[in-house]
């Protein structure tokens, strides 16, 4: 089983044992999104069991039962990329399309002085297509005409991260210690990781009020 499949099916497993508890055999087929609240703690929880103990949930599954999970794990996995993209579209300035994250890795943007700034950055593992040494980030504002000054031709993409042994084409704090998500999760480093992209721009003469940081996880 592939690394992506046992992470889907861990989530998905926590999920499945949450619902479990709150939805009948009379609510299938209907509606319920009035009919209970789901909160970050209870379902957290349900996360870490399943993650510490899945063979209890995965057990007794055949395929017909693991292809239904997968498929709405992939749907609802969907739905929450889409929203937690959403967070980074609205900011200024607002000339400026939202840069993609690539995917096995992430983006960390702010504005400054109008001024639109992302570096990316790659998960574990990985590495940049193109060498990135002495390219800290990409700007988007005025001075670019409002687009992106990627090394990707007519489009948004900012970089593309591959699979790596011995990644060498990134320059310093460029890769995620472990992954975007793992980062994103814990708002400790999520601080951290935005402070040190402000700290590089300022050593880069570019000093200004942050604003609209975020985390883009591709």
């Amino acid at each position: 089983m592939t690394t992506t499949t046992q992470r889907v099916l861990l989530c998905f497993c926590s999920l499945i044992a949450f619902f479990s508890n709150i939805v009948t055999p009379e609510d299938v087929g209907s509606n319920n999104c009035s009919s209970s609240t789901l909160t970050i703690q209870e379902l957290s929880s349900q996360l870490q069991k399943a993650i510490q103990c899945p063979e209890n949930l995965t057990s007794q599954w055949g395929n017909s039962e693991t292809a239904t999970v997968l498929n709405s794990l992939i749907t609802l996995t969907d739905i929450l990329q889409k929203n937690e993209k959403a967070v980074c579209q609205k900011v200024e300035p607002k000339e400026c399309p939202a840069a993609l994250a690539q995917s096995k890795g992430g983006i960390v943007c702010v504005t400054i002085n109008n001024k639109r700034y992302c570096k990316p950055l790659c998960n574990q593992g990985f590495d940049f297509a193109f060498l990135r040494i002495s390219r800290l980030y990409e700007e988007c504002s005025k001075d670019t005409e409002y687009k992106w000054t990627t090394q990707y031709i007519g489009g948004n993409k900012l970089a593309v991260c591959q699979k790596s042994s011995h990644p060498i084409a990134g320059g310093e704090k460029t890769y995620f210690a472990k992954d975007c998500l793992t980062t994103k999760s814990n708002s400790t480093l999520e601080n951290q990781l935005v402070k040190e992209f402000v700290s590089q721009l300022e050593s880069k003469d570019i000093k200004g009020t942050p604003q609209h940081s975020c985390l883009i996880c591709g």
